[in-house]
């Protein structure tokens, strides 16, 4: 049987109100005509308006809205952009599919589930329930050895997704992001085996299967692929330059009867390739459609002029882009400040003195930002901005001391400090493997109506303890019985890397899928700790920055006006009229874990470019001559490759000097 198609009808489209309400280059990519279009939407280009006038425009040609397909990371997003579109056209535009991919992967899954072997009624487990799934797989096949060791649930999926969603195997997974299991590569194969075979056999799919079997289903099946990439005309693209290999394959795959796929993306703003996008998507995107036209989006609402050419010369230097040039369309402003300073102490003064100073200009704070490479790195601006009574948010996690990390390793400094403290001794003993509530509660019992519980607690049995138990209570013994070593009560940073040592850093591996961040957050716990030299003076410390935090927890629920604390990950996508970038030192930005990676250095530099192009006036960057380490030895500081590389007449200089004398 031959297929006839009707063609949509010519439509002739008032091209004025177009004109009217975007800028040139915004216009040519939404009124764009057949075939691949790469839009390199620059920071601050207006990139949400094109995709949504896109959506418009073809709409107002006539195209049916089921013949369309928007893809976004977010479901919020789509509806929004659909919202806007709507309004723009007056339509009905239900039939158009719109959504993050995950969405439209179970719409198309549901329809053909039986090609899978899955019945249509299938579940969707969410994270915690896969999670849960996962750790019952691998309840009987963790080895013997090493069991404590063994990667937790969450690490397990964290795992496996990546692999999915980079089409890479176990094993290189294993090799590239966590080496120390490769010991357990052939269980952690069998438990990915059997959590597969049982959501098989339970009618069950994770996150992960939206995508992996909406692409077998395209791949492997000609027959249901066909009337897809038949109706699917047009099909948008938002954030590709996010998108992983799963995500690439499946668009080129809904793209290939017709070939009018528009992406839209900043190949500059691609910082996501630990979470798994592949930048290959649209750095090659031109090699997979060599027919496709470029457009590019340089025009910049966001920020000033000065601004602008500070971030055009950082990202100058990738070589792997597309490259661009931003230009401004608001007035000239300020040169951004580049700040030295001589240690992160006075980096942390300046820029709570600074933030000071710009809200009694009128600026409120929250439209300030103080910014950073890795979450640790805020510690020292917590703790002033803490002490000057400035309220702020930590949009990076929570506040550096309230973190279960640091709490856990805390735990075992007030054991020693105040044997009777109960809470600690609960927490720092479930923390090994086989002691739960009961058995902690057991033990604190046994000791709390002793003189010297830090003593008793080594004459409690561990015979008479469940035999799960008696290993983990005879490590934390031990780790204990050097913590209460007298050399070591005088150095509370000694304790905190003993405790590290002694198993806690295997505990955060086997633990967290972000286990890295967590342990650079503790080894700056106990730099911190390096300026005390008794713990109790320490952990006095911690008490009362911990009433104060209290305190502004309470002001954020009342609704305060409060400056934000952010990771550059955190901030993409978001501006403010002010934005501080500290830490702008070598081994800091970049980080060094990155530089190890290939095309890490690029990633870096594009992450420095994301968080400069976040200011909208004002932009200070600073680093300190001076750091050091947990033994209060002092290490000289090279500023950043990324400020080395910067022209002079980028930026101006500003050099910190301490008041001397008082002020009277």
């Amino acid at each position: 049987m031959r297929r006839y198609v009707l063609k949509p009808s010519r439509i002739s489209v008032d091209l004025r109100r177009y004109e009217q309400e975007l800028n040139p280059q915004q216009f040519e990519a939404v009124t764009a005509g057949e075939g691949p279009h790469l839009v390199i939407a620059g920071a601050g280009s207006g990139k949400t308006r094109v995709v949504t006038y896109r959506v418009a425009y073809l709409l107002d040609r006539g195209i049916e809205p089921s013949s369309i397909l928007l893809t976004t990371f977010t479901n919020k997003a789509a509806r929004e952009m659909l919202r806007r579109a709507q309004s723009l056209v007056n339509k009905d535009i239900r039939p158009l599919w719109g959504g993050t991919f995950h969405h439209l992967g179970n719409l198309t899954l549901r329809r053909h589930s039986q090609a899978v072997g899955l019945s249509e009624n299938y579940t969707i487990l969410d994270r915690e329930d896969a999670k849960e799934l996962l750790e019952s797989c691998a309840s009987d096949l963790k080895p013997r050895k090493g069991k404590s060791r063994f990667p937790k649930g969450d690490v397990l999926q964290d795992l496996l997704s990546f692999g999915v969603n980079t089409q890479t195997s176990l094993e290189k997974v294993l090799e590239d992001r966590s080496p120390f299991f490769l010991e357990f590569a052939e269980e952690i194969t069998r438990i990915a085996n059997r959590y597969e075979a049982r959501k098989r056999q339970e009618n069950l799919v994770d996150y992960d299967d939206l995508l992996l079997l909406w692409w077998k289903l395209l791949n492997d099946e000609p027959m249901i692929l066909e009337p897809y990439a038949t109706r699917f005309r047009y099909l948008l693209c938002d954030e590709y330059q996010d998108t992983n290999r799963l995500q690439g394959e499946i668009l080129d795959l809904l793209a290939s009867h017709h070939r009018n796929l528009m992406v839209v993306g900043d190949d500059a703003q691609s910082i996501y390739r630990f979470r798994g996008a592949h930048y290959e998507n649209i750095l090659r995107f031109t090699e997979r459609y060599p027919d496709a036209m470029i457009h590019k989006l340089e025009l910049n609402y966001r920020s000033t002029p000065e601004i602008l050419g500070l971030a055009n010369a950082s990202i100058c230097w990738n070589r792997h882009q597309y490259r661009k040039t931003l230009k401004a369309i608001r007035p000239s402003g300020p040169l951004p400040v580049l700040v030295t300073v001589m240690d992160e102490l006075e980096q942390a003064a300046f820029v709570a003195q600074r933030v000071l100073e710009l809200q009694d200009e009128g600026i409120p704070l929250h439209e300030i930002a103080a910014l950073y490479r890795s979450h640790y790195q805020s510690l020292e601006l917590q703790l002033e901005l803490t002490r000057r009574g400035i309220p702020f948010e930590v949009r990076s996690g929570l506040r550096f001391f309230e973190q279960a990390h640091v709490k856990d390793v805390t735990s075992f400094l007030r054991i020693v400090s105040n044997p009777w403290d109960e809470l600690s001794w609960r927490r720092a003993l479930k923390l090994y493997p086989g002691v739960g509530s009961a058995t902690a509660e057991r033990i604190w019992q046994e000791i709390r109506q002793a003189p010297l519980p830090l003593d008793a607690v080594f004459e409690v049995e561990a015979a008479s303890l469940l035999r799960p138990a008696q290993r983990g209570f005879g490590e934390f013994l031990r780790l204990l019985k050097k913590l209460k070593a007298p050399g070591l009560r005088h150095s509370p940073a000694g304790m905190i890397q003993t405790v590290l040592e002694e198993g806690y850093e295997d505990y955060l591996k086997s633990r967290y899928a972000n286990w890295f961040p967590r342990l650079e957050d503790l080894h700056q716990l106990a730099t911190f700790a390096g300026r005390y030299q008794s713990l109790e003076g320490f952990l006095s410390e911690l008490a009362l920055l911990g009433i104060v935090a209290g305190e502004e927890a309470l002001a954020e629920e009342a609704g305060e006006d409060r400056l934000v604390l952010s990771t550059i990950h955190q901030a993409k996508g978001l501006e403010w009229t002010v934005v501080f970038l500290i830490w702008l030192a070598e081994g800091k930005m970049p980080a060094p874990a990155a530089l190890k990676e290939e095309g890490g250095e690029e990633e870096e530099r594009r992450l420095f470019y994301v968080a400069a192009t976040r200011a909208k006036e004002q932009l200070y960057l600073s680093y300190p001559l001076l750091s050091q380490d947990f033994r209060r030895q002092p290490i000289l500081v090279q500023p950043s490759r990324f400020v080395k590389e910067l022209p002079e007449a980028c930026y101006e200089m500003w050099e910190v000097t301490p008041t001397v004398g008082n002020d009277g």
